[in-house]
């Protein structure tokens, strides 16, 4: 599975003392509360789907990167200069940001949420599996492949085209944030870094979302979807997943990870009401197959060489494996 950046919080910000204290005490199992935090996610994503008709997406885009910053400047209060070297990365990785989410806001007003949660899911996994030479994940990539060929309607499903080319830069961004949050990460805390990155697409998308909104941004109750956008789409899942992770094996949470595509387009069924069409259902199926099998590929190579014995359900976490991913 492809590498990806750490969502790492502090423990006190509205709502982390709960669930720490929830976490700890094992009354809730890692696998629930992946499933919390990736339902968060495409909740908050469809509840940003639903801000259109009051607001742009650019100016959805705008709320859920300014209040991010503002609510992990607070907590994290970052360091305003860091260096040529590495606020290079952190505005690389800011204007990575910027289009990977105001790609996938603006490709939600013409497509599904399935659809574009797995396009965009699809980006950095094709990056990884195509640099790859291990011949089954070739095979993975191409499953990937044929499944966002499948969601994209070539069986003649109709499908915005505009909405499509959407997507594939929101698949774009995200496969830049990966790299780019990975790179980032050697140089700076997660947190501070993530404020850090966060504030820079706020600014990037700023001009977007005032054009697109204008002053229906100032609008109190526009705030205050934009805040529960935020949280829903950041605090919920970066608590959840980042407790699931200190409590189950690497591995186990990046099979769990693949699984994004499959939420997103039953969350797009369940609160927007949109049903795709057989082929499109099949596309996804695709998707998280070849992440599915992308992974557990990954980690048998990496136990093979370094001669561990097979995995026990109590193994500790991978230092080295997927932490909690950034999300549209």
């Amino acid at each position: 599975m492809y590498e990806v950046v750490t969502r790492s919080m502090p423990v006190r910000y509205p709502g982390a003392n709960l669930l720490a204290a929830v976490t700890r005490s094992g009354a809730v199992p890692p696998p629930l509360l992946m499933l919390l935090g990736m339902v968060s996610t495409q909740v908050g994503a469809a509840v940003a789907k639903l801000l259109f008709g009051a607001t742009s997406p650019g100016g959805t885009t705008l709320l859920r990167l300014g209040f991010g910053a503002l609510i992990l400047a607070l907590l994290a209060r970052p360091a305003l200069w860091l260096g040529w070297r590495t606020m290079g990365l952190v505005v690389a990785f800011g204007l990575a940001m910027a289009v990977m989410n105001l790609s996938f806001y603006a490709a939600l007003s013409r497509v599904p949420l399935g659809v574009a949660v797995t396009i965009g899911f699809a980006g950095p996994l094709l990056v990884s599996l195509v640099a790859s030479r291990r011949a089954l994940d070739v095979l993975c990539a191409v499953l990937a492949g044929s499944g966002v060929l499948l969601i994209s309607g070539v069986f003649g499903v109709h499908v915005d085209r505009l909405g499509l080319l959407l997507c594939v830069g929101t698949a774009a961004g995200w496969a830049g944030y990966v790299l780019l949050g990975k790179a980032m990460s050697t140089h700076v805390g997660g947190s501070s870094g993530l404020a850090l990155g966060m504030a820079v697409g706020a600014l990037a998308v700023l001009p977007f979302g005032v054009s697109g909104s204008g002053t229906d941004l100032l609008d109190p109750w526009i705030l205050v979807l934009g805040a529960g956008v935020a949280v829903l789409s950041s605090v919920v899942p970066y608590t959840a997943e980042l407790a699931a992770l200190r409590r189950m094996p690497a591995r186990v949470f990046a099979i769990l990870l693949s699984l994004e595509p499959a939420i997103g387009a039953l969350v797009g069924m369940v609160l927007l009401g949109e049903l795709l069409a057989w082929s499109q259902v099949l596309g996804v199926a695709c998707v998280v197959g070849a992440a599915l099998a992308a992974t557990l590929i990954s980690t048998s190579v990496r136990r093979r060489r370094r001669g561990d014995p097979p995995a026990g359900p109590n193994s500790p976490p991978n230092p080295g494996g997927p932490g909690p991913r950034g999300s549209c």
